[in-house]
């Protein structure tokens, strides 16, 4: 381009500086983009090698241009490609609107034409960033933005020189690079330079971000991409679905449980309940959905009222005196879903949320449309009922919905094996909790799924197979407990988590989540049952350990930057200034104690001075000594290194001859004969007007110059022996 060669010829470390700089801002860009995962593949592998392309020219500086006429046309074009994009291929706005950005950043860095188009580029590679922050809630934006800071600061750095260099070279005038400015310190200046205004823009940031009031809404959050992972905790489930979710290892939330420091609570968030079962499908009619607002006031829902409304005999269990309350904070990552996760049984939701909802089978729900769920604190009863509580024959009450007990048309041999196992049992939960042996101790457990969807999977999984995961260990019971007249349901959730000791919160990842069965049992109500074989226990490595540390960050950025808010805000505010209030307070009373044994030490002095001044005499006398010490200590230092060097002086000619000769002048001095700034060593010698003394001081002297300057270790040995005869000469 002939402005780019224009400008070359001014200053070529300018122009290689911004080039260079503003093409790592557009690659940082498209890597913070795509490390969010939420990237395709063809895009990343067609922008990919286009930025390599790219990168490649400038190394070889080289151009390769698309002609302006033929972007006009695909412009044109991808503007029909856009709806197509957004209708048929992507179905989502923010998808099609990243491959818009990602289509134009590539016509531009090959069409480059005007001044204006590097501008263009760069505000491309911050559309590329706020993408990645609409992306994903996730630390690797927290690197890749503070990256991009660095760099942006040092592109607009190079940016603003360049245009100051093109304008003196129309103007004629002459602003080159001192010679001692090489390319690469160049560069490396500018560099250093946009990394202290950046690191002081991120304070500052930092500073503001947390002091100025904050108000979240999520208004970005609605165009955000619904999790795949989301569909495992949906009204309509395949078999198999909870299974594809337990073979990731992504986080999907952190739970704190209050006074819970070692991790060995075993606890189940209890999400999603299914009723209607086909076979091969788990679902919610749409009939069974009762949805009623719980507000409580203050942000606080009373989940434990909505849970109360069973028969009478429900009541008397939660009635019962023996509680296990435990408090725990939940923060969840955006899996798509508005489920809220609770421990068993919930009493009270804590959040804020302007309405939530819990349904006919006690699945409790945000339905804000406003706030998405981020966070929110759960308060249940953990406490089991002792088995005696459990046995009872009372009949089933009449109220009691018919989808607890439908079937599909099912494997005969299903029936017969529930008949089989729990028929000598006489209360209902003697046979659920012999269902539930037989499962967890004939059967294994696997998460690889079948090839093909069997025509009966629950037989298939009973007769055939004998192993699988907690859906199909779930569903056989469920359906087995039917067979027998027990009322069953599915309930999807997630099992326990991994303890990081280094935040006390449990990580919850996808291979946690787990499906598990409750029962309807008269006299107690819905029961949890757990049919699956517990696994093994995760093994300590050292990479495990280095996750920890890495999930203790992603909670931090998490709770801290991404969940931040005015509520947050204010209790951050008064823990500062009960903090301040109490440090204040700690240091009076520190400064107070010192001050009052400063008086104890005053009077014990008076005391002793008076007593024995003899003592007190001799104290005063060591510690004069001692600070004079003290004070000269650095001279004598010096001092004693000068002597050690003129005991030796073969090992540092240069540095002794230095000691001998400012000795002599000193002695020289004394005599009359002081040396003048201007003056040179030999200069110095021939202005004295003693003969004597002018011939030892020349011989002196060219001893030291040759010590001095020429290292030698002879002179310097003999400018001690020449010192001497100066001294003694009158």
């Amino acid at each position: 381009m002939s402005t780019r060669a224009n400008l070359a010829e001014t200053s070529a470390p300018v122009e290689r500086l911004f080039q260079r700089s503003l093409y790592l801002l557009i690659v940082t860009g498209f890597v913070t983009l795509s490390a969010t995962g939420k990237l395709d593949l063809f895009s990343m592998l067609l922008v990919g090698g286009a930025l390599a392309y790219r990168g490649y020219l400038l190394l070889k500086n080289e151009e390769r241009q698309i002609p302006e006429r033929w972007v006009s046309y695909l412009g044109l074009v991808y503007v029909a490609f856009y709806a197509f994009d957004f209708f048929l291929i992507s179905n989502d706005f923010v998808a099609a609107s990243v491959h818009l950005v990602l289509f134009g950043m590539v016509m531009k860095i090959f069409s480059v034409q005007r001044e204006r188009d590097y501008v263009y580029l760069a505000a491309l590679a911050f559309l590329e960033v706020l993408s990645a922050a609409i992306l994903t809630v996730d630390t690797v934006f927290l690197a890749g933005f503070a990256f991009f800071s660095v760099v942006a600061v040092v592109t607009f750095i190079a940016m603003e020189m360049r245009r100051s260099a093109r304008d003196s070279a129309a103007q004629g005038i002459s602003r080159a690079l001192s010679p001692s400015a090489t390319p690469g310190r160049f560069s490396a200046t500018i560099s250093r330079t946009g990394l202290a205004i950046a690191a002081g823009t991120l304070v500052a940031a930092s500073l503001l971000f947390f002091t100025l009031p904050r108000l979240s809404y999520g208004y970005l959050s609605k165009f955000a991409q619904q999790d795949a992972l989301s569909t495992g905790f949906s009204d309509n489930i395949h078999l198999g679905a909870i299974g594809q979710v337990q073979q990731s290892s992504r986080v999907m939330m952190h739970v704190r449980i209050e006074s819970e420091r070692d991790g060995k609570l075993q606890f189940k968030l209890r999400g999603t309940t299914l009723t209607g079962f086909d076979g091969k499908r788990w679902r919610n009619p749409p009939h069974a959905l009762e949805i009623a607002p719980m507000t409580y006031g203050g942000g606080r829902f009373a989940i434990v009222d909505r849970f109360s409304q069973q028969p009478p005999e429900l009541l008397r269990v939660a009635a019962s005196e023996h509680r296990r309350i435990v408090r725990y904070r939940v923060v969840m990552e955006p899996i798509g879903t508005n489920v809220l996760f609770l421990i068993s049984t919930p009493r009270f939701l804590v959040g804020r949320f302007r309405e939530v909802a819990v349904d006919a089978d006690h699945v409790v729900q945000n339905i804000d449309r406003m706030r998405m769920t981020s966070e929110y604190e759960g308060i249940s009863d953990i406490a089991t009922p002792a088995a005696d509580q459990l046995r009872s024959q009372a009949p089933l009450p009449s109220s009691m919905p018919g989808r607890y007990l439908e079937l599909p048309e099912l494997d005969a041999r299903t029936a017969q094996l529930a008949h089989a196992i729990a028929d000598r049992f006489p209360t209902p939960y003697d046979k659920a909790a012999a269902i539930e042996r037989y499962l967890s101790t004939q059967f294994g457990y696997t998460l690889d799924l079948p090839a093909a969807t069997p025509a009966d999977p629950i037989a298939h999984f009973l007769f055939e197979r004998r192993q699988g995961h907690c859906e199909y260990f779930a569903s056989a019971m469920a359906v087995m407990l039917r067979e027998l007249g027990i009322p069953s349901r599915m309930v999807t959730g997630f099992r326990g988590g991994e303890f990081n000791e280094l935040t006390g919160s449990y990580i919850v990842r996808g291979r946690d989540a787990h499906a598990w069965v409750e029962a309807y049992l008269p006299g107690a109500g819905w029961t949890a049952f757990d049919p699956t074989p517990a696994g093994e226990p995760l093994e300590m490595t050292a990479w495990r350990r280095v996750s920890l540390y890495m999930d203790a960050a992603r909670e931090f950025w998490r709770e801290w930057v991404i969940n931040y808010d005015f509520q947050q805000q204010r209790n951050l505010n008064a823990t500062l200034i009960d903090s301040s209030r109490s440090g204040g307070r700690q240091m009076e009373a520190w400064f107070r104690q010192r001050y009052q044994r400063l008086l104890d030490m005053a009077r014990q002095t008076h005391r002793t001075a008076q007593m024995e001044p003899q003592r007190m005499v001799r104290w005063l006398v060591i510690a004069a000594a001692t600070a004079a010490l003290l004070l000269n200590l650095r001279k004598l230092v010096r001092l004693w290194n000068r002597l050690l060097l003129t005991r030796n002086p073969g090992r540092q000619p240069q540095a002794v001859a230095t000691i001998w000769y400012e000795r002599m002048l000193r002695t020289v001095a004394r005599r009359g004969w002081r040396r003048r700034p201007n003056q040179t060593p030999l200069e110095f010698a021939a202005t004295i007007e003693d003969p004597a003394l002018r011939s030892s001081v020349r011989t002196f002297t060219e001893r030291y110059e040759r010590a001095r300057y020429g290292n030698s270790s002879e002179d310097a040995e003999e400018l001690e022996s020449a010192y001497r005869e100066l001294a003694e000469r009158k």
